[in-house]
């Protein structure tokens, strides 16, 4: 098995040595998607709740590339620089996601790259 590179001009470009994504077998596994908006290279904004919408529009763009959509994630991870921003984040994050909901875990960390206020990454199976 071999993994393939998913890029697509739709989501920020890495900001370092990794990849948008990785498709390995039928598992696509979306790196941490920072709330840059691609088309500026600056944050959607400066508040929780539009971060988190970024954040989950650069997924579901990488998703899209990949040939398949936010339905195909089962596992998300969301790291925060403040926890009190949960229900926030929470609020937005139910927007993107239907019943049966992707496993999830959330974090409070120390920093995030470039200072942002949330982080999101996710492994769909198409």
């Amino acid at each position: 098995m071999s993994n393939v590179a998913i890029n697509t001009p739709n989501a920020p470009a890495a900001i370092g040595p990794y990849s948008q994504a990785i498709q390995a077998g039928n598992t696509i596994y979306v790196s941490g998607q920072l709330p840059i908006d691609p088309a500026t290279g600056a944050f959607a904004g400066d508040e929780i709740k539009a971060q988190t919408r970024q954040s989950l529009t650069n997924m579901k763009n990488i998703l899209i590339e990949a040939g398949t959509d936010m339905s195909a994630v089962v596992k998300t991870t969301v790291l925060l620089a403040n926890i009190a921003d949960f229900a926030a984040m929470n609020e937005v994050y139910a927007e993107f996601f239907t019943a049966p909901y992707p496993a999830r875990a959330a974090f409070q960390v120390a920093c995030l790259p470039k200072n942002a206020l949330v982080e999101i990454e996710c492994v769909a199976v198409k």
